[in-house]
């Protein structure tokens, strides 16, 4: 046989490597999400007790890996060449998907990435060969694809985001109606039949789901486990919920531990066993398909196109060393990955109890659900009796929080009670749809299961709603784009692999180093940047002195990013470069975005102040809407000058080029001798300023003088007239934002110096 396919072999080996890095990135957010959310352990314990889980999950994870070679297509109707064409365009596929969605930021399912791009890939080679064949037709594609199965997924995909949206904001709604935002002053009683419940649940997921199929070395353990799994359901689980509750009452009552802290250490290790034992076909399924294939073929002595892929069918046991290699290289991933972070990030953000800064911008259809939905509850409300509304409101009142609060406090984005239920439900929902056979997507689950019980438990408030389902329609339809675009790049792949033999293999793999290179250095560019980047920072302080003195460093950022985007914007306006333009729109945005940031935060800050200092409030809102007046000039001068070039309209004339880098020296010095005074809290020098301010507006003045005798006598473009003169008098109104905030902080700076000196 070729060694063309020894080398494939080694490149699926690379694959698979990389497919667990960029898989575990994605998938940690599933069983990481509610132990960080709740900060009820430190990020160092979650990560061990999840590290266990994912290696135990690794051991168990054997029956599985037949997914991979008969779940999707049926390997007995193809030859050798033809699965390994297959396998090929799956990993490749595989890999530059769950890449590109880590660097999005955003969580998918790799189950549903490697069902789909195993139809895909196997749909594309039996169209091959059938188109090849005098007698087949399209309606014989049944017999090369188990359609049964992909159906039955699709549809359990569906339901699953449906139902585990449900029963999550049900179980939560309840749990809260019995243990109250305010749980820590209830009966321990409550506590401990909750205690029960829940570890009922995870014990039975644990034990039955999550070590079904393990073998870990310990023969005792082992028929234990086979034991518990062979016993009567019910009998096992009435049993279990006894034993359970009475594991929480003591735990409660005589040792006075924290019963909620302990469901979410084993929720987190149950959910992160389930994702290694559940998954992990996903990442290296199909390598360990392509080995075993190989291995039968190399036996026979056939040509690759002779061999056919019946022995695929028979229960192959998968080597556990390789499992093991797998856990561990997951392991590392868990405790290295930043984009792990970024994906978990998005997760926690959606199902925080706070409100804040919301990562999302609503749509016409988030705007919509929430219109209707307050609707419907109003309706609701009208048809149900006072009593029973005011007790489920006082079921919801949260505890009344500190009236100081440090901004900086690393505060959880949920409580105790919300983590339990979420690890929990999530739990059961899995278990029930293992015991059934029913796929399920583990990421589906978990994540729908978090945004039902921040519903329930009024999270989604008017002032958060329409962002937050805004996010999750993101995230949704980011799932069904992940089966669209797996079945089609995958398909694509496998053509292309069939076409072009060996050399097709090296020019994809080339492409996907290349694309996951370009990927990395660009999230390690963008994690530099942020690090780089100067941060606004909401205000903490409540007095005068203490606002001039905390605020000056947003001011002084404020002035070196406007240096920056002013200067580059008109460079790439002269240059007519497209590329400058864009970049400086980009960061004009990004500088309007921070600032509306530390607007929306007034209402925090004014609550946040002593009845004494309230006047500190005035001098900061006039601040921040100095602030904004001079990010709404750059944004200006940035949009027209990105749309003027855009439009391929007339470049600037010679004599306007001179004119404006006159103009841009000018500010660039007063900016950047405002930016030295406010980051060195110099204001006594602020008088300075004034006067370089009133030198530029002369010079702005004359300029525009100038442009008018221009346009009278020999100008003959109306675009470049009228970008011009906009640039001049936006020029101008930045002049006077910026000497506006100057003179507030001179006037104030000023007046508490008087006042220290009396």
């Amino acid at each position: 046989m070729s060694d063309i396919y020894i080398y494939m072999l080694f490149i699926l080996t690379g694959l698979a490597i990389t497919d667990l890095v960029v898989g575990v990135s994605n998938d940690a957010v599933n069983f990481l999400n509610s132990a960080i959310g709740s900060k009820a352990i430190n990020f160092k314990t979650i990560m061990i007790i999840a590290s266990l889980g994912v290696a135990l999950g690794a051991l168990s994870s054997q029956g599985m890996m037949e997914v991979a070679r008969k779940g999707i297509f049926n390997p007995g109707e193809f030859y050798f060449d033809e699965v390994m064409t297959i396998f090929m365009a799956v990993m490749i596929t595989d890999v530059l998907l769950l890449d590109f969605f880590n660097s999005m930021g955003l969580p998918t399912s790799t189950t549903v990435s490697i069902v789909f791009e195993l139809l895909g890939a196997a749909v594309c080679v039996s169209l091959i060969k059938i188109n090849a064949s005098d007698t087949e037709t399209f309606l014989n594609l049944g017999q090369y694809i188990a359609t049964d199965t992909a159906l039955t997924i699709i549809l359990g995909i569906l339901l699953s985001v449906l139902i585990a949206f449900t029963i999550g904001a049900l179980v939560q709604f309840l749990s809260r109606l019995m243990l109250t935002f305010d749980f820590r002053k209830r009966p321990a009683f409550y506590a401990g039949v909750f205690g029960g419940l829940s570890l009922t649940s995870l014990f039975y997921f644990i034990i039955l789901k999550g070590f079904k199929g393990a073998d870990l070395y310990f023969e005792p353990l082992n028929q234990a486990l086979n034991n518990l799994q062979t016993m009567d359901v019910t009998v096992l689980i009435t049993v279990a919920t006894l034993i359970w509750t009475v594991v929480s009452l003591v735990y409660v009552y005589v040792l006075k531990w924290d019963i909620y802290k302990l469901i979410i250490i084993l929720g987190t290790f149950g959910l992160a066993m389930a994702f290694a034992g559940n998954d992990l076909v996903n990442f290296i399924g199909v390598p360990i398909g392509a080995y075993q294939a190989w291995e039968y073929a190399e036996s026979t002595g056939l040509m690759a196109s002779e061999i056919s892929m019946e022995r695929l069918a028979a229960k192959l046991p998968a080597d556990k060393i390789l499992l093991i290699v797998a856990g561990l290289i997951m392991i590392a991933t868990l405790w290295l990955s930043s984009k792990a972070q970024a994906v978990v990030k998005t997760s926690v953000d959606l199902a925080r109890q706070d409100s804040g800064t919301e990562r999302f911008q609503p749509n016409a259809i988030s705007r919509y659900l929430v219109r209707y939905s307050l609707m419907a509850a109003e309706g609701i409300k009208s048809i149900t009796p006072e009593s029973t509304q005011e007790y489920i409101s006082a079921r919801f009142d949260k505890p009344i929080a500190p009236k100081v609060v440090s901004r900086h406090a690393d505060k959880p984005a949920f409580d105790y009670v919300r983590a339990s239920v979420n690890l929990m439900v999530a739990s059961v929902l899995i278990s029930i749809a293992t015991s059934y056979k029913l796929p399920l997507s583990t990421t589906y689950v978990t994540f729908m299961v978090a945004m039902g019980t921040s519903l329930a438990d009024r999270a989604w408030g008017t002032e958060s709603a329409v962002y937050r389902i805004a996010g999750v329609l993101n995230v949704i339809g980011g799932w069904f784009f992940t089966a669209f675009s797996a079945f089609t790049a995958a398909a694509l792949f496998a053509y292309i692999l069939h076409i072009g033999g060996m050399y097709a293999v090296v020019a994809l793999v080339t492409l996907a180093i290349v694309l996951l290179i370009r990927s990395f250095l660009k999230h390690k560019k963008s994690q530099q940047i942020q690090k780089e980047t100067d941060q606004l920072k909401k205000a903490e302080s409540k007095t005068i002195q203490g606002i001039i003195e905390e605020s000056s460093s947003n001011v002084a950022t404020v002035f070196k990013r406007s240096k920056r985007i002013y200067k580059n914007t008109l460079d790439g306006l002269i240059a007519q470069d497209l590329a400058i333009l864009k970049a400086s729109r980009k960061e004009s945005k990004k500088l309007s975005v921070e600032i509306d940031d530390l607007r929306n935060n007034i209402f925090f800050f004014i609550k946040n102040l002593d009845e004494k200092n309230l006047g500190a409030s005035k001098f900061y809102i006039d601040a921040l809407g100095n602030l904004q007046d001079i990010s709404q000039s750059l944004d200006y001068i940035s949009r027209a000058s990105n749309t003027h070039i855009n439009n391929n309209h007339k470049s600037l004339k010679f004599t306007q080029i001179k004119d404006l880098k006159e103009i841009i020296l000018s500010i660039h010095e007063i900016f950047n001798d405002a930016q030295e005074i406010f980051t060195k809290h110099e204001f006594d020098q602020l008088e300075e300023i004034i006067l370089q301010k009133r030198e530029l507006i002369v010079l702005v003045d004359q300029k525009i003088d100038k442009q008018v005798k221009r346009t009278k006598d020999d100008e003959e473009s109306p675009k470049n007239t009228t970008l011009y003169f906009s640039i001049l008098l936006e020029t101008r109104d930045l002049m006077n934002e910026t000497i506006q905030i100057v003179e507030q902080y001179y006037r104030e700076y000023d007046a508490t110096r008087s006042t220290q000196g009396q």
